[in-house]
């Protein structure tokens, strides 16, 4: 492999964790879930032993969740290639939220933003590039 299809890699799965943010920040359930492999898991920085696989159980987890105000932002993102076809990825999270205020307003923030590590497996699909894994941590709790 080239250094060129390398760094193309790692340009696509660097993109895969960015989308993934705004997507979920945006509330867009199905365009999130088709960023995974059709068996991928995810576990929540939240739920890091409670796995979650398979489109139709991800797409389910997501709709379930309260309707909020969030914004995801990802940092230190470090991909690996492994192969032509595999990758695999660490990056760290701050999660703020927040809750509508009832006035029509900007969300009220709740507190301080949750930290965490996410470690990304990725597999070529033949729709390109996907989380294989995505599992999450959180580094600090809470005081």
């Amino acid at each position: 492999m080239t250094r060129a299809e390398e760094i193309a890699i790692e340009w696509e799965c660097a993109r895969l964790i960015n989308r993934y943010a705004l997507l979920n920040d945006g509330g867009k359930w199905e365009a999130l879930v088709a960023l995974y492999a059709k068996d991928g898991l995810m576990t929540r920085p939240t739920a890091p032993d409670d796995p979650i696989v398979g489109h139709e159980a991800l797409l389910a987890a997501f709709t379930a969740r309260p309707p909020r105000a969030s914004r995801h932002v990802c940092a230190n993102i470090v991909v690996e290639v492994e192969s032509a076809t595999e990758a695999r990825a660490e990056s760290v999270i701050a999660l703020y939220t927040g809750s509508d205020p009832g006035d029509g307003g900007l969300p009220v923030l709740d507190g301080a933003p949750l930290i965490g590590t996410y470690r990304d497996r990725f597999r070529l699909t033949d729709d390109g590039w996907r989380f294989a894994e995505r599992r999450g941590a959180l580094d600090f709790r809470k005081a």
